[in-house]
């Protein structure tokens, strides 16, 4: 089969694209034809070496994705051969074909088809922790969302105005303002330097935002500290572009709460992610949340696609077709 492999940490000169081995269904396992894998910061950070350091190269890239069951492995019985399926962390997604275990799986109802299924797995779960769970945003909460116009950032403001919030969306160029506004950000800032603050307490009357979703590395640390209330939470996330570096709890200000947040603490369980899962695709059904399908590559053009997302150009979901 054909699959992306990165032979070395370093820059998309790293990635290629070659024949590998066939994958084997093993008990508990299934093996699945990929129809679309989406394309994620993790994918990038992974290229970097900032995890799975302990896998050996060469290694298959790529976690998330949609696609159909060919064989199932022993003791499988949820899943069946021709089933439509989804995941959103089964390391090796890069390829024409996966085994996966099936406590890693979703199905993909008949009204959803797979590349939508592709592109809201990863994306779509961890908006829905940051605004469902991390911080469970209230009717009339004010939320400053960075990157308003990316994959996340998209669905997270869907998904605030789903819940009565409202959302102050940080863009990078005004070419983005329009997409952001589509999905429901009342106000639009362009700033790439990290000058934001005077005009997110200039939109909330001097109070600030009640949170802060703060996925753009450290050139906006700052300035997400000062756009809060008092008491405000600071959901940060994003690894790939870098931490804020040591901090002094102690130096915090205006009471606030800052935190991590990680989507694989939404779906610890099988059954959790099924049932948030379940949840994304009926909004998708009934309209409430827009799925932005952004690129779609082959999948010899991988390196293409980690470069395109590395440059910020680009809008709504990267994928790849196999």
């Amino acid at each position: 089969m054909k699959a992306i492999i990165m032979n070395d940490i370093g820059d998309t000169d790293v990635i290629e694209f070659v024949n590998y081995r066939e994958p084997e269904v093993t008990p508990g396992h299934v093996l699945v034809e990929i129809a679309a894998a989406g394309v994620n910061f993790m994918d990038i950070g992974v290229r970097q070496g900032m995890a799975w350091t302990d896998l050996p190269n060469p290694k298959i890239l790529g976690v998330e994705g949609a696609g159909r069951i060919l064989a199932v492995g022993e003791g499988v019985t949820d899943f069946s051969v021709g089933d439509r399926v989804a995941w959103v962390y089964a390391p090796g997604s890069y390829a024409q074909r996966i085994s996966i275990p099936v406590t890693s799986l979703v199905s993909i109802p008949d009204f959803i088809d797979d590349r939508t299924a592709a592109s809201i797995m990863m994306q779509g779960l961890t908006a829905s922790h940051f605004a469902t769970d991390f911080y469970p945003v209230q009717q009339g909460d004010i939320a400053l969302v960075h990157a308003a116009a990316g994959g996340v950032g998209l669905l997270l403001t869907q998904i605030i105005r789903l819940r009565g919030g409202r959302v102050i969306g940080r863009v990078s160029s005004k070419e983005k303002m329009a997409i952001a506004k589509q999905a429901g950000a009342e106000h639009v800032i362009v700033d790439t330097r990290g000058d934001f603050a005077q005009d997110v307490l200039r939109l909330t009357g001097g109070k600030g935002v009640d949170v802060v979703y703060g996925g753009s590395g450290p050139t906006t640390f700052q300035g997400s500290l000062d756009s809060l209330r008092r008491s405000g939470t600071f959901c940060w996330y994003g690894p790939v572009l870098g931490g804020p570096g040591l901090l002094d709890i102690m130096s915090l200000p205006k009471s606030i709460k800052i935190g991590y947040a990680v989507f694989s603490d939404h779906i610890q369980t099988p059954e959790l992610l099924r049932a948030r899962s379940r949840q994304l695709f009926d909004w998708a059904r009934d309209g409430s949340l827009t799925v932005n399908l952004g690129k779609s590559y082959p999948l010899a053009d991988a390196a293409l696609a980690h470069a395109d997302m590395a440059s910020r150009r680009t809008t709504g979901k990267l994928l790849l077709l196999p």
